[in-house]
């Protein structure tokens, strides 16, 4: 009996030692601000110069902001350093993926990769780095890198110091997104000729440390409150979702309504998870592709692959200039690559494998997720059959006066059907992202969709 028992505390003290071992020491969190950005990329350069240090990002003032909320470009009067095409592809493989790749090959005469300065932009208000370094101290993985322990307090960036590919995923699903957020975007589907309809959403993105009249205890597990209207077109309009998005979905699945403004009714939404079909995505996007990745990654095993510099979209602003209409960023094939902005920065390289006896029509993802913003650049989609089906850019602008990162355009290109929808344009709407907003948590109820629904 004895035995048992120092059996028993050994296996105890094992587990503990995991559990411990996840976070990392206050030794290693103090590079946090010196060796380390507050967030935890390399504070240093690259050898070549290429990478240059980080100095703390762009300020405030970086630009102006009009009186619809959109942003002027701090970086107009540059011009490329480089253009990589069809033809000189080779000469850059090895800072390309090969999604990347595979669309000059798909594309040969349009398709091309405008290379600039590099610039390293993001910041964040300091409450924010303060927690990001609590995380770092505090927070363990829990469900086999599915779920987060002691993640209430901080709230954002779980692993600034991360060491598994969970741990640099969950840095993607935890970022700052700005507070609590109202914005009107637009998806397109193209047709291969490039004709395309669109579909335009309200949508109000809730942080449950924003919403003051939140039960802290009852919200303990939710990470976001997401509700999106469908305005445009007449056909769809009237529609609601709404989504509590969970932090560990093992434990507790993501909840989902929708309201049908044809049949007046509230209905939950469990296809609104894993490869569920996006919202009015004409079949060309899961639901877990929104974001470029959101939800749960437990039916995935990921492997950390490391470092390395990529092109990777950055600093988009040019392409969210609201002198833009849709039509001069939609084209048949892939957006208008002329509009975009690619700059050399370090990557995570991660990589997720369909787990045996788990369904998802991806088989493998391979991810690249920028180490300033934690935000996912890009994404190699592939089938069944390991072959490579959809490529994913995601173009980051940074909002300077708010000092909070985003996507001013998801791009997810089905190289198989020569289509490809492309997610959260606003060039055409009354005004930006809205920040500041007053939510309460009756705005994120399911009592609330038939209030939202305009018919």
């Amino acid at each position: 009996m004895r035995k048992i028992f120092l059996q028993c505390g050994v296996l105890a003290l094992s587990l503990l030692a995991a559990n411990v071992m996840a976070a990392v020491s206050a030794e290693e969190a103090a590079k946090l601000g010196k060796s380390l950005t507050p967030v935890g990329a390399e504070m240093a350069g690259n050898a070549a110069g290429t990478i240059p240090a980080y100095t703390g990002g762009l300020p405030v003032n970086a630009g102006t902001v009009d009186d619809k909320g959109f942003l002027s470009d701090p970086f107009a009067n540059e011009k490329p350093l480089f253009v990589i095409t069809a033809a000189n592809v080779a000469q850059y493989k090895d800072k390309l993926s090969d999604g990347q790749q595979a669309m000059f090959q798909r594309y040969p005469d349009t398709y091309r990769i405008p290379v600039y300065t590099t610039h390293r932009t993001f910041a964040l208000p300091q409450r924010i780095y303060d927690l990001a370094k609590k995380s770092a101290t505090t927070v363990t993985t829990i469900n086999d890198g599915n779920g987060l322990a002691n993640f209430s307090e901080s709230r954002y960036y779980a692993f600034p110091i991360p060491k598994t590919a969970n741990e640099v995923l969950w840095n993607h699903i935890t970022r700052y997104h700005g507070g609590n957020v109202h914005r009107t975007i637009t998806q397109v589907t193209p047709q291969t000729n490039g004709a395309f309809d669109s579909v335009t959403f309200e949508e109000d993105i809730g942080a449950p440390e924003d919403i003051p009249d939140i039960d802290k205890e009852a919200s303990a597990n939710i990470l976001t409150y997401f509700k999106q209207e469908v305005t445009k077109p007449a056909r769809l309009a009237g529609n609601v979702l709404l989504v509590h998005e969970t932090l560990d979905q093992v434990k507790e699945p993501r909840e989902a309504w929708i309201y049908n403004a044809g049949q007046r009714r509230v209905r939950r939404a469990p296809q609104v998870a894993y490869d569920g079909p996006g919202t009015a995505a004409d079949g060309l996007r899961t639901s877990d592709n929104f974001d470029m990745f959101s939800g749960a990654p437990d039916r995935y095993d990921w492997q950390l692959v490391g470092k390395k510099e990529m092109y990777i979209p950055y600093n988009s602003y040019k392409l969210d200039q609201p002198t833009l209409k849709y039509s001069d960023v939609i084209q048949a094939g892939h957006i208008n690559q002329d509009l975009t902005r690619y700059e050399l920065h370090r990557v995570w390289e991660v990589i997720g494998t369909l787990k045996s006896g788990q369904r998802h029509i991806y088989a493998k993802r391979h991810m690249y997720i920028d180490e300033d913003s934690w935000q996912v650049a890009l994404v190699d989609h592939y089938d069944g059959r390991g072959a490579l089906w959809r490529v994913a850019e995601g173009h980051a602008e940074y909002h300077y006066a708010r000092q909070a990162a985003a996507y001013t355009l998801e791009a997810l290109y089905d190289l198989n059907a020569g289509r490809y929808i492309a997610l959260g344009m606003k060039n055409e709407e009354k005004h930006g992202y809205q920040f500041d907003q007053k939510f309460h948590v009756s705005d994120f109820t399911p009592n609330a969709l038939r209030n939202a629904g305009i018919r």
